[in-house]
């Protein structure tokens, strides 16, 4: 497997990190590797790991970082011949960010970027309560969405202390059109 540019998107809920995920993803022929979706799949074709996930899943527990991990040494394996993957809501946790890192060592890859959208939380708030209201979703409440905000600057931001250690974490600021932050962020991917 040559050597690809692995890419980490963060942001949190709303900030728009899916769609400009593929975005980049389109941009620059890269393959993009949401863990959801990957599982979903895994469980629809009714895979090994699909069957695994599953079982996981039905218990009412959370897939393990050990199985995540296989499933992302599985996509890489894959998909050898991509010039690159753009990860969307992977890493979620510092072990999970060091077991990544083990994992590429061993397919003699590493981490090249991590871009995090930077989005005032009102605006998030705002942005989170229109896609509750178009979804349908009662159960986003401004407390709800709230909350989840926390949960997600409590996990990322020891995930974020450990890239900028390895000089790999840049951050953009996550508001303007969709094309505006689109076109930054490629600038940053580019230099």
């Amino acid at each position: 497997m040559e050597h690809i540019f692995i890419l980490i998107l963060f942001g949190p809920p709303g900030a728009g990190k899916g769609t400009q995920a593929v975005k980049i993803a389109e941009r620059f022929g890269w393959k993009h590797v949401s863990t959801g979706d990957i599982l979903r799949a895994e469980v629809a074709h009714g895979t090994n790991l699909g069957s695994k996930v599953k079982a996981v899943i039905e218990a009412g527990h959370l897939v393990s970082d050990e199985l995540l991990i296989e499933i992302m040494e599985s996509v890489f394996r894959l998909n050898d011949k991509v010039k690159g993957f753009v990860l969307d809501g992977f890493p979620r946790t510092l072990k999970q960010a060091r077991e990544l890192d083990k994992m590429l060592i061993k397919l003699g890859q590493k981490v090249k970027l991590v871009l995090a959208l930077d989005v005032n939380e009102d605006e998030l708030v705002k942005r989170l309560i229109k896609r509750a209201r178009e979804q349908d979703r009662k159960d986003d409440t401004e407390e709800v969405i709230k909350n989840r905000l926390v949960q997600y600057h409590n996990h990322t931001s020891p995930l974020i202390d450990y890239y900028k250690e390895q000089n790999l974490f840049k951050e953009i600021f996550g508001e303007g059109t969709i094309e505006e932050i689109f076109e930054k962020l490629c600038s940053v991917i580019k230099k």
